[in-house]
């Protein structure tokens, strides 16, 4: 027997299909065969498997256990709950390999599946290595146990663990995703006054998409936040990972923002220590952590790329535009959202400054929001490789950590393909609106010699 996964699914950092066209229970099984394996061949027998609140979640969840016991593997399931509190599992638990079901901040047809191995995000040739052994049918086989723990308590109080912040009156955001009952668990721990919204898990996400770094999914929390004059707020995507923030004055705070006002509590305590910022990030913010007396690192997209990166270098924060933040000096390295939002009220007793005075404090810049543009899955890295080949024959100034940023005398402009969808994802920055405009028509020129239109 042997099972051919569907090329798009097996994606950079993660898993991702559309459920009942690209992702299928048998494909559920069939990576729950070929990670068992992995995990049996390298001297494991224990995987820690949670899952998010899609409503295919439960059907894809049930059939990666069915996989990962005929493979011989013992399966710790810890039901649903946001990403985090799965890496927390697998941080704390006497397992091999964990296993979230997730979506993330995807459209509610679409899942997947986010692995850690040994501590560590396994992610690259290793995806494609489960391809492979799929397409073989070169699995191991056996009969394992499945066990089921409950670890939200934990998790949350892990959270919360020495919090010495001040009292904040707060606003959060859920979105119906998994994050909801941690949300609600966390509040009851920290001093202050809190306003929760949508912590009921939904996967048909009535309210609003939970994607916090788009703005208007930051509507109500917004609203929230200014009628009743909250110090800030907070708000989650999917699965909890990612972290949005609105400050006092109704601004959403972009993440390379975020990264860079967090950066400063970060400095006090490791003077000269190296801040992991992915190829979306501003250059303020670069020039901001080099100016508290950080060491600034550009690196690739996405969260297997930061969280691998850090440890490299030894870094003790790392972060992304999208709002996926790392913490590595008193946590354990992996995103969580909700640890941010502590962090978060951390940094303004620490700094003694509220969120809003932080904004104020970043250098100013003028900096189009992360835009993606759809383009076909088959087609997206093709876009990227043409844009290259022709500025490098060009002779222009250009970074390919991931994708192409483009250096120029008064800004840069960023192209790269999606890892999580079928888009493209660009982002430009300039010192003045006039700059900013070429920097913008240069990339649109670009997108226009490859048959793709931004808007």
């Amino acid at each position: 027997m042997s099972h051919g996964f569907d090329p798009v699914l097996l994606r950079d950092y993660d898993l991702r299909g559309t459920v009942g066209r690209t992702l299928h229970r048998a494909d559920a099984w069939a990576l729950g065969r070929s990670f068992g394996t992995i995990i049996a061949r390298t001297g494991g027998r224990r995987v820690v498997v949670g899952y998010d609140g899609r409503l295919s979640s439960p059907m894809l969840e049930a059939a990666l256990v069915e996989g990962l016991v005929a493979t011989g593997i013992d399966v710790v399931r810890i039901g649903l709950g946001p990403t985090p509190m799965l890496y927390h599992a697998e941080m704390t638990g006497d397992v091999d390999g964990g296993i979230q079901i997730t979506g993330s901040h995807n459209p509610a047809d679409q899942n997947g599946f986010k692995l850690v191995k040994g501590h560590a995000p396994f992610f690259g040739a290793d995806i494609q290595r489960l391809g492979a052994l799929a397409a073989a049918g070169d699995w191991e086989a056996g009969a394992g146990r499945v066990e089921t723990r409950a670890v939200l308590d934990a998790y949350v109080a892990r959270l919360a663990q020495g919090f010495d912040g001040p009292a904040c009156r707060i606003g959060w955001d859920a979105g119906n995703g998994a994050a909801g009952p941690a949300v609600e668990r966390l509040v009851q721990l920290l001093p202050g006054e809190h306003h929760l919204l949508f912590t009921d898990i939904d996967g048909h996400f009535p309210h609003h998409h939970p994607d916090p770094s788009q703005d208007a999914n930051l509507a109500d929390l917004r609203a929230t936040v200014l009628a009743k004059r909250l110090d800030f707020g907070v708000a989650f995507d999917g699965d909890g990972d990612r972290i949005g923030v609105i400050d006092g004055q109704g601004r959403a705070i972009a993440g390379d923002q975020l990264l860079g006002i967090l950066a400063e509590p970060v400095l006090r305590d490791r003077p000269g220590a190296p801040i992991v910022a992915d190829v979306k990030t501003s250059q303020s913010v670069f020039d901001a952590i080099a100016a508290r007396g950080g060491r600034p690192d550009m690196w690739k997209s996405g969260h297997s790329h930061i969280k691998s990166r850090m440890k490299q270098i030894g870094s003790p924060l790392g972060g992304e535009t999208t709002g996926h933040l790392f913490f590595a000096d008193d946590y354990p390295g992996y995103d969580d959202g909700l640890y941010a939002a502590v962090r978060l009220v951390r940094a303004v007793g620490t700094l003694g400054r509220s969120v809003t005075a932080m904004v104020d404090g970043l250098p100013a810049s003028i900096i189009t929001p992360e835009w993606r543009i759809p383009v076909p899955e088959a087609r997206k890295f093709a876009v990227v490789d043409e844009v290259r080949a022709r500025l490098e024959a060009a002779g222009a100034d250009i970074s390919l950590i991931d994708g192409v940023r483009v250096r120029a005398p008064r800004g840069w402009w960023l192209l790269r393909a999606s890892n999580t969808e079928a888009a493209l994802v660009a982002r430009v920055e300039a010192a003045d609106e006039s700059a900013l405009a070429a920097l913008i028509a240069i990339l649109d020129s670009q997108l226009a010699e490859s048959g793709v239109r931004r808007a």
